[in-house]
């Protein structure tokens, strides 16, 4: 495996002890009880660097106008499927940086869905301006450190389900920027680039990777732009890491691990291993029906088993959050919101985390890779 890189705490920054920003150690005690957890797990929570490497809040936002500048209590219906993320409540958890993603509609015509993806690309962006340096749009790892530097949120952008450029002039290399960072091949459906690992993608006889998907994993090598293998069929991903430029990391954005909980959403400990290789980092989401096991805790500590089961096979180093909030999931209940991140730390404190390996759970494994792939 590669060697890895330590990136720095926020307190090294700040000064050691600091807090965040617009937080007195009295909030971080009524969060702390809000929640249910220790004075500790909000501080560890508040000055690590914390990322979530898959959120999919603009979904709600393009569905029903659901306003992410706007402190909400949940969805519709309550913790299912949306409302678990807005920025009061990201703040509160302590949540620095996210991939924002731009979900794909399948059912569009390839044409169709390159004009959406640019009008929502042009949308998520009108979002970011008009959070007034809240929120940030960010490209590289030293444009995170700048617009953590200002206080600002960063946001990654990122595309769910590369068929959004099936139509584009010249596929990926049509992107008239270098804004887009991460990319999934393929979403619930298959796709040209090849097959899903979802049941939708049953029909399909050839599971692997096409010509018209080994031709996108090298236009988004030459974008550097990270190649995300979550919802991939397995045999298309190992096709994908057979072709990816070994000098870059890949990406498992949002995903479980099957030897916890077996399923079709779930990587094996091969493809664990195979995106540990590469120096990237895969992120555990949050969705119960992918998490949880018979007998098993039905709290925050069903995603600390995932953590834990892929420290077991790749090291500390290749672990991150990629919790899938606003993306037609069901998290916990003790996760209900992007206000409890710190329910997670503590979880993690309790199982026998180390601080450090904490730390690098939530932001610094994928940090790294970012280094490694877009430094400046």
């Amino acid at each position: 495996m590669r060697p890895t890189m330590t990136i720095g705490r926020k307190s090294e920054t700040r000064g050691e002890g600091a807090r965040a920003p617009g937080f007195d150690i009295a909030d971080e005690r009524a969060h702390a009880r809000a929640i249910g957890c220790s004075l500790d797990a909000v501080q560890l929570a508040r000055r690590s660097e914390l990322i979530d490497l898959h959120v999919d809040t603009f979904i709600p936002s393009r569905l029903w106008g659901y306003d992410p500048m706007a402190r909400h209590r949940g969805g519709p219906l309550g913790r299912f499927f949306f409302g678990h993320l807005d920025v009061p409540r990201m703040l509160d958890g302590g949540l620095d940086g996210a991939m924002w993603s731009i979900t794909t509609n399948p059912l569009r015509t390839p044409r169709g869905r390159w004009r959406v993806f640019l009008r929502n690309l042009a949308r998520l962006r009108g979002l970011i301006t008009r959070s007034r340096g809240c929120l940030a749009e960010v490209r590289t790892a030293a444009g995170y450190r700048a617009a953590r530097a200002r206080g600002a949120h960063a946001c990654l952008i990122a595309v769910q389900g590369l068929n959004a450029l099936e139509a584009a002039p010249d596929g990926v290399l049509s992107l008239p920027d270098d804004g887009l960072v991460r990319a999934t091949l393929v979403h619930l459906t298959n796709a040209i680039y090849g097959a899903t690992s979802s049941p939708l993608g049953a029909g399909r006889a050839n599971k692997g990777l096409t010509d018209a998907g080994r031709e996108a994993v090298a236009q988004l090598n030459t974008r550097r732009i990270f190649v995300d293998l979550a919802h991939i069929h397995e045999r298309a991903f190992f096709d994908a890491v057979a072709v990816h430029d070994r000098s870059q990391p890949l990406l498992v954005s949002h995903t479980g691990v099957a030897a916890v909980c077996p399923h079709w959403r779930n990587l094996s400990d091969a493809q664990i291993k195979a995106i540990a290789d590469t120096g990237g980092t895969i992120g555990i989401i949050f969705h119960r029906q992918f998490l949880h096991r018979p007998g098993g805790p039905s709290d925050a500590g069903m995603v600390a088993e995932h953590i834990a089961h892929v420290l077991r096979v790749a090291g500390e180093d290749f672990v991150s959050l990629g919790s899938d909030y606003d993306g037609a999931i069901t998290p916990p209940a003790d996760l209900a919101g992007a206000d409890r991140y710190p329910r997670l730390v503590q979880v993690l404190l309790e199982t026998g985390f180390a601080e450090r390996q904490i730390e690098k759970i939530l932001g610094a494994n994928f940090l790294r890779a970012f280094a490694l792939l877009r430094p400046a």
